[in-house]
Parts: structure tokens; C-alpha cells; sequence
């Protein structure tokens, strides 16, 4: 199975602040420029791409306090797989629309791939990393938001051993993010 990250860091590569906001993605880049048909900057292109997410708690949780319409879900029939070992129930506004899961991750990719699944998103900073741990990421997407944060959270923390990108694709959007894809190889 194909297992592909697309986030969004600071320019000095942080996730979120370190009590966990991410309201500096706000008033990042040039909030005036004509984005045109560059409006997500790639994320809808993505999400198109992949039949499945898995994803951490933190990420189930800042998604459910979104308190999102049904009109406004971004993820459509996506299977939505949260790891978690602490929270055992799905918040209400999100019941139908993910499931928990505790236990190995490798295990869960061959459960996913033997039920048809191809190609999965991974998000949340302690999944990725992990995820990485385990040579189970393919490709990954950074969105780098022209703003420095000074501290906060990292995107990687963790990691094992150096792992090599390659065949980098880069993309300026008008605000001024810049969009780095890298093919992982380990």
C-alpha cells in the first residue's frame, strides 16, 4: 500500500505552536494574493488521489472541533482509520465517519490492503513519525507556510535513522507558500 503525508509546517518546520494552535496559518503568506485555481494549494488534488486516512487522535480531535456541516466534510466516503490507545469512542459529530484503532500499524496496513485499499493519507505528527519508523511512508508533501514560529511542535521528532528524499518537486503559490514533494527512500 501506498502511504503518502501532505502537511503544513512553519518555514522553521512546526506543526503547531507548542500548546497545540494552529491559528498562525491564518495570516501566513499574503493573504491578499489571487490564489486562482490554486485555492487549497494542492489538497483537494491529494485527497482525490488516496482511498483511505489514517490518522492520529490529535487530528480526530482538532477535526471534530470543527464542529464540521455535512455539507462541509472534505474527505466524502473516505475510510478514516484513528489510531489511538487512550480514547476508545468516536466523538459524536464524527460518528460514521472514523474509526478507532489500537494495535499494530503494520498490521493494520495489511488489513487495509486486503480489504482493496491502495493508497492512504497519514497525518499527525507522532503517526508520521512512526509511520517513518517503520519505513511504511512512500511520498511526502510539505506545505511550507512563510512564517516562523520560533518553537512549537515539530513536525519530526523521533526519527530512528536519516532517511533519503529524492526526486524533489517544488511549487511557489502566490502567498508565498512553497509546496516540497519528495519520494521517500530508506
Amino acid at each position: 500500500m501506498k502511504c503518502s503525508v501532505f502537511v503544513v509546517t512553519s518555514a522553521d518546520g512546526y506543526i503547531s505552536t507548542a500548546d497545540d494552535r494552529i491559528d498562525w496559518l491564518e495570516n501566513a503568506g499574503n493573504v491578499e494574493a489571487d490564489m486562482g485555481e490554486h485555492s487549497d494549494m494542492g489538497f483537494s488534488h491529494f485527497i482525490n488521489s488516496i482511498d483511505c486516512m489514517v490518522i492520529s487522535r490529535k487530528c480526530m480531535e482538532r477535526i471534530s472541533g470543527f464542529n464540521l456541516l455535512p455539507e462541509q466534510w472534505p474527505y466524502g466516503d473516505t475510510r478514516i482509520v484513528v489510531l489511538s490507545d487512550s480514547v476508545k469512542e468516536v466523538p459524536d459529530n464524527l460518528t460514521g465517519r472514523v474509526e478507532i484503532y489500537s494495535g499494530d500499524i503494520s498490521e493494520l496496513i495489511t488489513q487495509l490492503e486486503n480489504k482493496g485499499f491502495s493508497h492512504a493519507y497519514v497525518d499527525g505528527g507522532i503517526t508520521i513519525t512512526s509511520f517513518f519508523n517503520l519505513q511504511l511512508i512512500n511520498e511526502i508533501t510539505i506545505l511550507q507556510a512563510p512564517v516562523l514560529l520560533g518553537e512549537g511542535k515539530p513536525l519530526f521528532a523521533n526519527i530512528a535513522k536519516q532517511i533519503k528524499l529524492e526526486n524533489t518537486q517544488v511549487y511557489h503559490y502566490p502567498n508565498d507558500f512553497i509546496q516540497l514533494k519528495y519520494q521517500v527512500k530508506y
